[in-house]
C-alpha cells in the first residue's frame, strides 16, 4: 500500500510534510480532510482520531506499519527512511543548527502568527503591534544568518521548508515581510520557485482564493 498523507486545504503543518514528501520523491497518495467554514476540520476523519486521538489534527503519515502525526517527527522519519536527497545537512554541528532553526519557526516564531489569528480587524490593537513586532525580529535574525548562505543552514533543508510555511501563514496574518530583509525575501523567492513547494502551496493559495479570502502579493500568480 502506498504511503498516505492526510493533510487540510489550510494547514500549515501539512503542506510542510507534503512539501518534504515530494521533495523526496516519496510515492504517496494525498488525503485532504473535511474543511468548514469557521477554519474547523469537521467531521474528523476517522483516521487522524484513530492515529491521533488526543489532539485530531493533521499532518499524518501512514507508511506501512509507522503511523505518525507530528510534522518534525515526518520530517525526521522521512529523512531516515529516503536518506537522498539530504533534507539535513551532513556535519553533526550543522544538523544540530538545522534542527533548531526548524524548531524555532514552529515554536518560536509560528506562536506570534497565532496571536494575530482573529485580529485582522484590529491591527493597530497592542496585542497585533506587539506580535508584528516579533516577528519583524525574527526576520532580522534570518537575515543575518542569510550573509553567508543562500539556505537557512546552509544547503536546503527542512528549516527551510518549516520557515517558508510559517512564513507564508504570518503574511496572511499582517506580519510580512518587507524591504528591510532584502536578503530574506530573495530567499523566500528561491524556495517558493522550487517545484516540490509550488506543488503545496499553488492549490492552498486557490482554496483562499475560491473562500474570497485574501492570498499574499507575492504568492498571487
Amino acid at each position: 500500500m502506498k504511503t498516505q498523507i492526510y493533510s487540510a486545504p489550510l494547514s500549515m503543518f501539512g503542506a510542510k510534510v507534503q512539501i518534504a514528501a515530494l521533495e523526496k520523491g516519496v510515492d504517496f497518495d494525498l488525503v485532504m480532510v473535511p474543511f468548514t467554514k469557521d477554519d474547523t476540520y469537521e467531521p474528523k476523519h476517522p483516521e487522524v482520531l484513530r492515529v491521533n486521538p488526543v489532539k485530531q489534527q493533521v499532518p499524518i503519515l501512514i507508511d506501512g506499519d509507522v503511523e505518525l502525526f507530528d510534522s518534525t517527527q515526518i520530517f525526521e522519519y522521512l529523512e531516515d527512511r529516503y536518506p537522498s536527497p539530504a533534507l539535513w545537512p551532513e556535519g553533526i554541528a550543522e544538523r544540530a543548527r538545522a534542527r533548531q532553526l526548524e524548531q524555532k519557526s514552529d515554536e518560536v516564531f509560528f506562536p506570534n502568527v497565532i496571536r494575530l489569528f482573529g485580529l485582522q480587524h484590529d491591527m493597530q490593537s497592542a496585542p497585533a503591534v506587539a506580535a508584528c513586532a516579533a516577528c519583524a525580529r525574527y526576520y532580522d535574525e534570518m537575515e543575518g544568518l542569510l550573509a553567508t548562505r543562500e539556505y537557512l543552514a546552509g544547503s536546503y533543508s527542512f528549516a527551510d521548508i518549516a520557515f517558508y510555511m510559517a512564513h507564508v501563514f504570518a503574511d496572511r496574518k499582517g506580519a510580512g515581510m518587507t524591504d528591510a530583509t532584502p536578503r530574506l525575501v530573495a530567499w523566500r523567492g528561491r524556495v517558493g520557485e522550487r517545484p516540490a513547494v509550488r506543488a503545496a502551496v499553488d492549490p492552498m493559495m486557490r482554496f483562499l482564493a475560491s473562500e474570497g479570502r485574501g492570498v499574499p502579493a507575492f504568492l498571487q500568480r
